[in-house]
């Protein structure tokens, strides 16, 4: 691929989507930026912006002609109240993106979660870091549509001979906020940094990248990365006495890998412990 080839960014007025919209812009990747929400603020250098649902197939597909790569990082970022919720975005909308894919010869990011495994017991004595081929085990509907996600990307590379990373992305944010963090922070320069690999890469069949910064204390082991000639920089070692004492008083939330998410709808009469 080359980072000289238009790259469309879906999901670009969300959350991560806006901040790697200014970075990769900055590195000199032209952008096709794209969101069903107003793009906030003045656009990045060199980038353009169409307001789009993920549900209209043609209008994806158009817009993803010329690229070298799809960063998809657009739907439903949350559980949300429910499967509905995230049928339409997060499963209908991937679809579409992956067929954009294969008519335009483009590569895809695809933007999956650590919630796509967050029951799994956090590594101890009981437990291992996870390996790349490890089985899921989703903790919400937003998780189960991220399995999804990579399994549409394993069919379309199989079948069709598209190419997809599938980033398994931690806990996005500025800077590391609770001692879960310790282990699943990935910061946005890393973030950045790992995109432009991931598009400048001469070829990564389907591989699979755990999205974390160097932290220590990571659930996370062996992944493709090499394929890409990617390391992480960053690191939340750096905010260590800050935040290890930050932690829920819930059994249930410390045990999984997926925190939170998995006492979401958790049935009030089972235990906890």
């Amino acid at each position: 691929m080359s980072l000289h080839r238009p790259v469309l960014l879906t999901g670009a007025s969300g959350r991560l989507g806006h901040g790697l919209a200014a970075r990769l812009a900055a590195a000199g990747v032209v952008l096709r930026l794209t969101d069903r929400h107003a793009f906030p603020g003045a656009l990045p250098p060199g980038a353009s912006f169409t307001q789009q649902d993920l549900g209209d197939a043609a209008a994806i597909a158009e817009l993803a002609l010329g690229c070298g790569t799809i960063l998809h990082f657009g739907g439903v970022p949350n559980e949300g109240p429910g499967f509905e919720s995230i049928l339409d975005a997060n499963l209908r909308g991937c679809f579409h993106v992956y067929e954009a894919a294969r008519a335009a010869g483009a590569r895809v990011v695809f933007a999956s979660s650590n919630h796509a495994f967050g029951f799994h017991p956090r590594p101890g004595e009981a437990a291992a870091r996870l390996e790349a081929d490890c089985a899921y085990r989703p903790d919400t509907f937003y998780g189960l549509s991220k399995v999804y996600g990579e399994q549409m990307g394993r069919l379309y590379w199989d079948k069709h001979a598209v190419e997809s990373v599938q980033l398994r992305i931690g806990s996005c944010t500025a800077t590391p906020q609770d001692a879960r963090a310790l282990a699943t922070w990935f910061s946005h320069d890393d973030l950045a940094r790992f995109c432009l690999a991931a598009i400048a890469a001469p070829r990564t069949g389907w591989a699979v990248i755990w999205g974390a910064s160097a932290n220590p204390a990571s659930f996370w082991g062996g992944d493709d990365r090499a394929l890409l000639g990617w390391e992480p920089q960053d690191s939340a070692e750096a905010w260590r006495a800050e935040i290890e004492g930050r932690v829920s008083a819930d059994p249930l939330v410390e045990r999984f890998q997926g925190g939170a998410f998995c006492a979401l709808d958790w049935p009030p009469g089972r235990g906890r412990g």
